[in-house]
């Protein structure tokens, strides 16, 4: 589909400047977008191995196995019929909790070993079970915790007073496009239309396993050892005594939300610096050489992203410079303007369903028009990290299964995307007016 978007957008582009007397402008948007991209991503790639770099010390700190142990719970009550034993189990915890840290590289292998074993549990072979639509609800629309790393570093890239000022509407996005994606799953799955067929083999009895069978092993460690212990301590409590004392001081100033808003723009970043470190300190962790290994991979997604920013900013930039989007987003304004959505942002939330990549390109080539602080810069790149990208999570995941019949998991996954799209534009409004 993202094939006919795209190529769509640049014959579009093209017929219509040659109708309207803009063919020029267009030629000068190919090279000028190409340029762009390239230099957007010199822009991004510093910031993306730095924080990569830091989840990874978190990582091999331990951090991940506790989010993970802290979510088995729930999912046991979520999914009772896979084993608690059973891999499949302990591939979901460890997927959806690389998911809630923000490691989505992390993610993905957790994701197609626990549909694979899915499959193995499933007692009608090709057709989706329950436990398979909620696992793709929840992964299409898992609630991320951690800041959004990549738009942070595409806003700091285009001059944004504030890159981490969206972390707290992202969040409370991911929270709406969860809810109403697991809420839709209930709701529809007793439906006939979503039933399973009454006849067929029963599942082949559950193979033993241990959710750490899953888990990849972690980075050097040293023993922890007293003095890392006081490190912690004493820098743990020295940032709540100066958190503390700036809320005071904010609150003093002003009003709760003026507070809200300055924490949230300025604190949470250097607090997540902080956070991370400590969690590798208080693990054991070579923290620098940690770093540097996870700041490799933040060099390679660069030069991956590379192709389809450049594909992507091109075929959008000849599609404005035609005027061909200004005639869109002028038609559907009275609409989307009552709804308290700009127009200039429909292009983004169409896409992010389709293509993490092409809805990054032009999250990143509406920053550039409108500006990163602008109420659609804001916007657009909360909707970036609302959601995941349903069509290929579910073309993914459900393809290394071989799942053929997914019942009602993609409606329950677009609930989740309107939802996200919804509860993204309600938070900017309340942040952002």
């Amino acid at each position: 589909m993202l094939n006919w978007i795209w190529l769509g957008l640049i014959l579009v582009s093209v017929l219509f400047a040659g109708f309207t007397g803009r063919m020029e402008a267009v030629s000068s948007a190919i090279f000028e977008e190409a340029q762009n991209a390239v230099e957007l991503v010199i822009g991004l790639v510093g910031g993306m191995m730095l924080f990569l770099g830091l989840m990874n010390v978190a990582r091999d700190g331990g951090l991940l196995d506790s989010v993970a142990r802290g979510l088995h719970p729930l999912l046991r009550r979520l999914f009772p019929d896979v084993p608690a034993g059973h891999p499949a189990m302990g591939a979901m915890v460890m997927n959806i909790a690389s998911n809630m840290l923000g490691l989505g590289n992390a993610a993905t292998p957790f994701g197609l070993k626990a549909m694979t074993e899915l499959e193995r549990l499933n007692p009608r072979p090709g057709i989706a079970s329950d436990p398979m639509v909620l696992f793709l609800a929840i992964n299409t629309s898992a609630v991320t915790l951690m800041a959004p790393t990549g738009t942070m570093m595409i806003r700091a890239a285009a001059g944004s007073a504030a890159p981490a000022a969206i972390w707290l509407p992202t969040l409370i996005a991911t929270i709406c496009s969860t809810t109403a994606a697991v809420g839709m799953y209930y709701l529809l799955r007793g439906r006939t239309r979503y039933a399973l067929p009454a006849h067929g083999d029963d599942a082949a009895p559950p193979a033993a396993g241990s959710p750490d069978e899953v888990a990849e092993p972690p980075g050097p460690r040293e023993a922890a050892t007293g003095w890392r212990r006081f490190l912690v301590l004493g820098v743990g409590a020295g940032l709540l005594a100066a958190l503390g004392y700036e809320i005071a001081r904010l609150l003093a100033e002003g009003g709760a939300m003026d507070a809200l808003r300055v924490l949230s723009s300025h604190w949470l970043i250097p607090l997540l610096v902080s956070m991370l470190l400590l969690v590798g300190v208080a693990g054991g962790v070579r923290v620098y050489e940690s770093t540097v290994a996870g700041a490799k991979e933040g060099l390679e997604i660069g030069v991956r992203i590379v192709p389809y920013l450049v594909a992507i900013l091109v075929a959008v930039g000849m599609f404005r410079a035609s005027g061909a989007l200004d005639l869109l987003v002028g038609s559907l304004d009275p609409l989307t303007s009552a709804l308290g959505f700009p127009a200039e942002a429909l292009p983004m939330a169409l896409l992010r369903p389709l293509s993490g990549s092409g809805a990054f390109g032009v999250m990143a080539e509406i920053i550039e028009t409108h500006g990163p602080d602008s109420f659609v810069g804001m916007l657009v790149s909360t909707l970036q990290g609302s959601t995941e990208t349903t069509f290929y999570v579910l073309t993914v995941y459900c393809g290394a299964a071989g799942v053929r019949d997914l019942r009602h998991a993609l409606p329950a996954c677009l609930a989740g995307d309107v939802a996200g799209a919804v509860g993204a534009t309600a938070a900017c409004h309340l942040f952002f007016g």
